[in-house]
């Protein structure tokens, strides 16, 4: 795979690109402007982006005349067709583990991460209402919050919750759809 600095007026964009990509474009564009280009724009052999339609737009609004760009002209028309779908699809198919991604989030300090599209109220602990609770058979140290699910103030440990959100993801792959109290229970852990 070759990288090449091409004039951003060498690429076009796909005229049927069946993605809305206007709400990612300024993070995007504070992406590059914190990191850089780490992810070069892919085009096909006639230049015509096949993936990176947001990282185009904002090279646009930042004022970009070149950018980095792969030349995939080893893909069939049919192929490009469907690399440019699957691109967009396969980032949709993953979800975040919201404990990890807390953790992340806690961990960076210098960098306003809302600059990139994250809500960080909707990550914020702070209104839930912790304690620490010994569990003196175990001799460990749990952490506990009382939060309000399925309209009752309950509490809930972190190891509780870790078990409520694998068994709710475990029932969704087996059943699909939900409703009802798994929609509320879904609503509590993502």
């Amino acid at each position: 795979m070759e990288v090449r600095n091409l004039k951003i007026d060498d690429i076009k964009p796909y005229e049927n690109n069946p993605r809305n990509n206007l709400d990612a474009v300024d993070a995007t564009a504070n992406s590059i402007k914190e990191f850089g280009w780490q992810q070069p724009i892919v085009v096909d052999k006639d230049m015509v982006i096949i993936a990176g339609h947001t990282r185009y737009l904002a090279a646009k609004k930042l004022g970009c005349d070149t950018v980095p760009v792969v030349v995939a002209s080893n893909l069939s028309d049919e192929q490009v067709r469907a690399y440019r779908l699957a691109d967009n699809k396969t980032g949709e198919l993953a979800e975040w583990d919201l404990v990890q991604l807390d953790e992340e989030l806690e961990s960076i300090l210098n960098i306003d991460m809302e600059d990139y599209g994250f809500d960080l109220d909707e990550f914020d602990m702070e209104d839930e209402d912790y304690s620490i609770s010994s569990d003196e058979d175990n001799h460990t140290t749990n952490t506990t919050k009382h939060v309000k699910m399925c309209g009752y103030d309950i509490e809930i440990t972190d190891e509780e919750e870790r078990k409520l959100k694998s068994f709710i993801e475990k029932y969704v792959d087996e059943n699909g759809v939900t409703f009802g109290l798994v929609s509320e229970l879904m609503s509590y852990v993502s």
